[in-house]
């Protein structure tokens, strides 16, 4: 198995689906507009920078799910992809996964977004494997809480360590792209680490180690 592994967010889609949640949710005034608002734009700001406290933003981000009953949730979602999804979506994304569909390769989604946000949009991009953090549940209800380990920064890397220890296979001949200085502990472990339109710390890192730099908003 050869695994093609990426980021989702502001990498195969041209958003940040966890903020972009949070700013429709604001939109509709199913949060506090102004207090979600700043904060919400604050958590942004610290992850961009690299000082994001993962655990602070995920208790923040997730109580809405913990607030509302799982019929209503999926009616907000359904709603939010309908009215969002066309700003999110790239065409050359789609290319660049059936290139490596075409090869053969196993196509995988890791992201530190939660599952809730990210499941219907890895289904819509047609990527059977998705690590994602992943919202607590009892039930039918969600807690609020993270499941096990977030799949942020270092956690990436132990989260696939886990799949692949899970599935028996390794890193070998592996791919990863992602936009984030974010992501450099998972890329530096892969044979094929590239830059997908990276920000100005990823871009920096990638020309003195001379990993390809591509954009899939550009036009060629």
């Amino acid at each position: 198995m050869t695994l093609a592994i990426f980021d989702l967010d502001n990498t195969l889609i041209a958003t940040d689906s966890d903020h972009l949640w949070g700013d429709w949710l604001v939109e509709k005034n199913i949060v506090d507009p102004q207090l979600y608002k700043e904060t919400n734009d604050q958590f942004y700001r610290d992850y961009q920078d690299g000082r994001l406290d993962i655990m602070a933003y995920l208790r923040f981000a997730l109580k809405v799910l913990a607030e509302n009953d799982m019929a209503q949730l999926h009616h907000w979602r359904e709603q939010f992809l309908a009215e969002k999804l066309d700003e999110m979506w790239l065409p050359r994304a789609e290319a660049l996964l059936q290139k490596h569909r075409d090869q053969g390769h196993t196509l995988m989604i890791i992201t530190a977004t939660n599952d809730f946000v990210t499941a219907p949009l890895a289904d819509r991009l047609g990527v059977d494997h998705l690590i994602a953090t992943v919202a607590e549940r009892r039930g039918e209800q969600y807690t609020g809480n993270v499941a096990g380990t977030p799949s942020y920064r270092e956690g990436k890397v132990e989260r696939l360590n886990q799949w692949l220890d899970d599935n028996d296979e390794t890193l070998a001949g592996s791919w990863f792209y992602s936009d984030s200085h974010n992501d450099l502990p998972l890329l530096k472990i892969v044979d094929h680490p590239v830059a997908v339109d990276p920000d100005a710390t990823l871009e920096r890192h990638a020309l003195e180690q001379g990993w390809p730099i591509l954009s899939l908003r550009d036009p060629d």
